[in-house]
């Protein structure tokens, strides 16, 4: 008949004199081991381990704030979403500036740019990771043949492992983030400026669309009232029916003109508001202004020069790039020196009592793996050095040809404040007097009223390009110069 479990004290003898034993014995009255537990002191030291590595290792897992100044101050101000308005059926006069505001807050590319540095950011979460613990548990001495009448003594291991980084490895891969991130900045900036410039560009389009579109109104309210006029003379047998069919014949390529001239406005309209981000469909907003605002500025082309090598957001990011290829270098050499594994265990024989282990894992450098990586960053540092001259060369380029281009605008706006527009306007309105007074012929005012528009339009045409030049040396030098 099989005995019961026995419960007995032979604990104290086994362990240390560290708690209780549970024994049942079997046929043929031979002992068993039915189950075994852990000393209090096996239980502190390995707690004691798993406490300090835990420790250890959480800190670098958790990332702590960081004041926001600088260039990353400005970033976050425009990558800050703001509180959209809701549409309105009025449009909404905005001004060059407002535009701008309006753009940086809501632009959908600009939105698509930022999660550059987003990803830039998660990588300086990753870099500041260490190796997590390892905790390991192992039998040994387990029977396959459980109905024999006799159990084996088994053997327990418990250990717990840690890989140090060696060579400041952890410090040299937070190091190689930020600057890939301080790059992505850099890259991000340059999207803005490239962007806000080409924004301003659209803009002045949409007042030159609007310039053109009030002077072709403008010249056909003027033509209507000459041809009702013509045809009350003519009524009154003053004049041929010839004259007349010449002014609607003419004041059909006048309705023409203002056909176009309504759609290169609309489509301008249209651009703007792409531009701006949003639903263009629902942004209801015009310009405010006039394309024949003129003002004089004076540079020094030293002075410009010396503004492009110190502002040009490109110039910056290649600089970068060469400061992350050297984080990257440091880095990878570091790669070289081996990790140590450090750990610590417990082997439990519940027969014989209980061991304690310590080891060091060091891995053979006996060849290089990470020779490839190393000649990538090398490679990569010399691209950014060749960049940057490269750069160089065309900041340098892109502001002479931009003051070039700048200084012969200014002399063509230059030639139309001497009088020409005062005169023109003065032609047509005197010989409208004189034809209404008869003393004009209809070939004479058709002649003036071509004069007036073809000048007018060329003035518009000269004060826009006047513009345009000089957005190229805002784009030339990166500085806002109006």
């Amino acid at each position: 008949m099989r005995q019961y479990i026995n419960i007995t004290n032979n604990y104290p003898r086994r362990f240390g004199g560290r708690g209780n034993s549970v024994v049942c014995r079997g046929q043929h009255n031979r002992p068993r081991e039915v189950r075994w537990r852990l000393s209090r002191r096996a239980n502190y030291a390995a707690c004691l381990l798993l406490l300090f590595f835990v420790t250890y290792s959480m800190p670098a897992q958790e990332r702590s704030p960081v004041p926001v100044k600088g260039n990353d101050a400005e970033i976050a101000r425009i990558l800050t979403p703001r509180p959209q308005t809701a549409p309105t059926s009025q449009n909404r006069s905005i001004t060059i500036s407002d535009a701008v505001s309006i753009f940086l807050q809501q632009n959908l590319q600009l939105v698509a740019a930022r999660y550059d540095i987003d990803t830039a950011d998660a990588e300086k979460l990753t870099a500041r990771l260490r190796p997590n613990p390892e905790i390991s548990t192992n039998f040994s001495d387990i029977p396959l043949d459980l109905r024999r009448n006799f159990v084996t003594p088994q053997t327990y291991d418990y250990g717990i492992s840690q890989t140090l980084e060696m060579g400041g490895k952890r410090k040299k891969r937070i190091d190689a983030a930020n600057a890939n991130s301080e790059l992505a900045k850099a890259q991000f900036q340059t999207v803005v400026w490239q962007m806000t410039n080409d924004l301003k560009r659209k803009f002045y389009t949409v007042l030159l669309a609007e310039s053109q579109l009030n002077l072709a109104k403008e010249n056909q309210k003027t033509f209507a009232e000459i041809v009702e006029h013509t045809t009350e003379v003519f009524k009154l047998g003053e004049i041929s029916g010839l004259d007349l069919q010449r002014l609607e014949i003419e004041k059909f390529k006048f309705d023409t003109d203002l056909a176009d001239s309504e759609r290169d406005y609309e489509l301008a309209l249209r651009d703007l508001r792409v531009m701006l981000g949003g639903d263009y469909r629902t942004m209801n907003v015009e310009v405010a202004g006039a394309i024949d605002y003129y003002q004089s500025y004076n540079f020094s082309i030293a002075d410009l020069r010396d503004k492009a090598l110190a502002a040009r957001p490109d110039l910056k990011a290649a600089q970068l790039s060469e400061s992350a290829a050297n984080a990257a270098i440091r880095l990878q050499d570091a790669q070289r020196i081996p990790d140590i594994t450090v750990g610590a265990g417990i082997e439990q024989v519940p027969a014989d009592g209980n061991t304690y282990n310590v080891g060091v894992s060091i891995p053979l450098p006996l060849s290089d793996r990470n020779q490839g990586e190393r000649a990538k960053a090398l490679i990569q540092k010399q691209r950014a050095q060749n960049d940057q001259q490269i750069i160089t060369n065309q900041v340098l380029s892109d502001v002479d040809k931009a003051m070039t281009a700048f200084e012969i605008q200014k002399r063509r706006v230059e030639l139309y404040r001497t009088g020409i527009l005062t005169k023109v306007n003065n032609i047509q309105t005197l010989t409208e007097f004189s034809l209404k007074a008869g003393e004009s012929s209809t070939l004479e005012l058709l002649d003036a009223i071509r004069t007036r528009r073809d000048t007018l339009a060329g003035f518009y045409q000269t004060i826009f390009d006047y513009q345009m030049s000089l957005l190229d040396l805002e784009l030339a030098t990166a500085t806002p110069l109006q």
